[in-house]
């Protein structure tokens, strides 16, 4: 019965273009979907010892190469309220919802908290992998738990907030545990009583021009989506991940020397004493923002960004990626670190 479920569900050579935000072309030797942690240990019954490769929103990945692989598309759904009291709110969320849907639900029901994380592309499930951030918030700030199927003993396990070892777009699912585990729910902590944070200037500047000087959490979503739209472009129109590389995190000392030659060089406190850089500054100053190769090149708007206009190669990206982390390396004596996941 099971070996009839999943070969009715399997696909084989299937183009994985659609499926990756970056619109590039890779066969996948088989491909299946699932709604569920049922439908999860079925497909995984039947295809016990086969390679997998699990795939939620493709919004973080550059396919390099073929996947000699079963393909599994996370389609876990719903947006359930846990629990409810004076000062904040549970919600559990399938991995499979979109992202940005998931914020446009909290923002509609008054739930504060992911409001500037509005318009990342991607789904749920890779916001605790990757601990996505934008305008001065983290997830791991949200993130109460997360459910994840262990691919070994096939249970779902609970990991809380400190077990999901949260650090810098990164977290234990995307490092020691990374390949072991599916993520299927995530519960965020979210509160009742909103506390807007318009800490980045941009969000400040935004709603200054929209005249407004006491926002809700909508208006901080709403200028948050704004600023999004005028600086990236959409994965719709032009292929890309979003941001390509991390901010480095750098020594003072290294950051003295950069400031020397750059005295307008942006800079943000980090951990242990360190300076955390805008990624995009550096790659900007090096001359690579707008650069074009053919068909694909670094966004004319937004240097994080790394575009493909159409027909490029994972390969042809991941070159262009290697080339920038040399020079950047060369002028500004900083390495800097890709943050989308090559495949």
């Amino acid at each position: 019965m099971k070996n009839e479920y999943f070969c009715a569900m399997i696909s084989e050579n299937v183009d994985l273009k659609p499926f990756n935000t970056f619109g590039v072309a890779a066969k996948a030797a088989q491909f299946t979907r699932f709604g569920s942690v049922d439908e999860l240990n079925e497909i995984l019954a039947a295809a016990e010892g086969q390679a997998l490769f699990i795939l939620g929103g493709g919004s973080n990945i550059l396919l390099t190469q073929d996947i000699d692989a079963l393909v599994l598309k996370n389609e876990i759904k719903g947006m359930e309220l846990v629990e409810k009291d004076d000062d904040s709110v549970l919600v559990r969320v399938g991995a499979g919802e979109v992202w940005h849907e998931f914020v446009l639900y909290c923002v509609e029901h008054g739930y504060a908290g992911v409001e500037n994380l509005s318009l990342i592309p991607g789904n749920v499930g890779a916001s605790p992998m990757q601990n996505i951030g934008a305008y001065g918030v983290e997830v791991k700030d949200v993130i109460f738990e997360v459910e994840a199927f262990n691919l070994e003993n096939k249970a779902v396990q609970v990991f809380s907030n400190e077990e999901c070892e949260f650090g810098y777009r990164e977290s234990v699912f995307k490092r020691a545990l990374k390949g072991k585990y599916v993520i299927t729910h995530v519960t965020f902590k979210l509160s009742a009583n909103p506390k807007i944070n318009t800490s980045y200037g941009a969000i400040e500047s935004e709603l200054k021009t929209r005249g407004i000087s006491e926002p809700t959490i909508k208006d901080v979503s709403d200028a948050v989506i704004a600023i999004r739209q005028s600086k990236l472009p959409d994965p719709k129109e032009i292929g890309n991940a979003g941001s390509f590389f991390k901010n480095p995190v750098v020594e003072q000392s290294v950051f003295e020397r950069i400031r020397a030659n750059h005295p307008d060089v942006p800079s943000y406190p980090a951990e242990t004493g360190k300076v955390k850089i805008p990624a995009g500054w550096l790659i900007e100053q090096a001359g690579w923002k707008g650069k074009t190769f053919e068909n694909y090149g670094v966004h004319k708007n937004q240097a994080l960004v790394l575009v493909n206009y159409g027909g490029a190669t994972g390969r042809q990206i991941w070159d262009l990626s290697s080339m920038i982390l040399e020079d950047i390396n060369t002028k500004f004596g900083v390495e800097l670190e890709r943050e989308v996941n090559v495949i």
